[in-house]
């Protein structure tokens, strides 16, 4: 903790000491790019920012990223490695490596064995030699040397890996595992307790976690590379908000499909749930699509959903309904109405331009196509009939 907390942490590369500001990520985020530690940002939002180079060397921004979605993602890779399949998979992991471990020590135990004869074998064989052959004397007592000098260099580096491997290789008490197993399914709630502190949140995220390398994939999505304390990484992405619908990666995919839904007579909520369903977002969300999008799209090109419950009063005629019984397109009645050729008030409560359900309507409005009348008037909604004017 002391050497963590080092003030100079930029120079020496420890995390700093956790804070309590909103990013969950300070002093362990890296920069995927250049390598260089994340600074946090808290004007105009949280952001990670990598400046550097831009700092040192006057160059841009290497790059800029939203914390929030990060941190997010990050803290639910936290919660699944607490869980209690992640510790049977540790302890699986630990009996691999324990067994691994046996089996190298004893190929090294072995091979010292071997060494061992091979220097009892020089030794004999020097033993045997006539003192006056000084040439095959010197020869043999320089392999033999070498034996002793082999032999020893594979006892002390078996000595040293099995001093490291009986401290490397922990192991769980019985309660500690009790314990781990009870805590896990309670850690997310404990998580977001009130007096649960952001910089404690931040001190438990280091307990696991040694360092996080963020880099942008693409302008819609970030890479994440959690490293473990161990060694072990996690590979994730996570969507960022953008700007438009085409800076997503799959922009052009999604407009398509919403269109295809759309002309099919599918309602934009359903259309929504099965978008998040196939993994695409809308540009501000991260990971679902909104209705407002959807209507959005299919609005910009024109496409008009039907309504799932068509307006019908008794005795009296919509403006679409009275164009499919006259069979003229709608935008006819649409533009006399706005010009001012037919008068008709909307008719409380639906707020409807409403005409009376007879022939007669319907005879009017073909003088009116006709150029036979110049005017068509239906002032109240209570009246059955048209007046009309030359």
């Amino acid at each position: 903790m002391l050497r963590d907390n080092h003030a100079e942490y930029l120079r020496h590369g420890t995390r700093g000491t956790p804070h309590d500001g909103a990013a969950l990520l300070q002093g362990v985020a890296w920069c995927g790019e250049c390598g260089h530690k994340l600074v946090v940002q808290y004007r105009n939002g949280t952001r990670y920012a990598c400046t550097t180079l831009q700092r040192t060397q006057g160059a841009a921004m290497c790059q800029r990223l939203p914390a929030g979605p990060i941190d997010a993602c990050v803290v639910d890779a936290f919660f699944e490695a607490v869980a209690p399949a992640e510790l049977e998979a540790w302890e699986r992991t630990q009996a691999d490596r324990h067994q691994a471990a046996e089996a190298l020590d004893r190929a090294e135990a072995q091979q010292v064995e071997r060494l061992r004869y091979q220097a009892r074998l020089a030794e004999r064989q020097f033993n045997r030699v006539d003192p006056a052959n000084r040439l095959v004397a010197a020869e043999l007592e320089r392999r033999w040397e070498a034996a002793l000098r082999e032999l020893r260099q594979a006892e002390e580096a078996l000595a040293r890996r099995r001093a490291s491997s009986s401290a490397q290789l922990p192991c769980l008490t019985a309660a500690e595992r009790a314990g781990f197993c009870a805590l896990a399914p309670r850690l997310p709630e404990l998580w977001h307790r009130p007096g649960v502190t952001r910089a404690y949140r931040k001190a438990l995220l280091r307990c696991l976690i040694a360092k996080v390398a963020l880099r942008r994939s693409t302008r819609d999505r970030v890479g994440v590379r959690i490293v473990w304390h161990g060694g072990a990484t996690t590979e994730l992405e996570v969507g960022i908000a953008v700007g438009a619908l085409t800076s997503l990666a799959r922009g052009a995919e999604m407009e398509a499909r919403v269109l295809d839904l759309a002309r099919a007579g599918t309602e934009d909520a359903v259309v929504a749930a099965l978008l998040t369903q196939e993994g695409f977002r809308s540009p501000r969300q991260h990971s679902r699509v909104l209705v407002n999008t959807i209507r959005a799209i299919r609005l910009r090109h024109g496409v008009l959903q039907a309504p799932s419950h068509p307006r019908r009063l008794p005795g009296w005629l919509t403006v679409s309904q009275l164009a499919q019984q006259l069979g003229i397109p709608r935008r006819w009645i649409d533009q006399r109405i706005r010009s001012g050729s037919i008068v008709v008030g909307p008719h409380p409560p639906v707020a409807l331009h409403l005409f009376p359900d007879n022939e007669a309507t319907l005879a009017s409005f073909r003088s009116l196509r006709a150029g036979e009348i110049g005017r068509l008037c239906f002032d109240h909604p209570t009246e059955k009939q048209g007046h009309q004017h030359a």
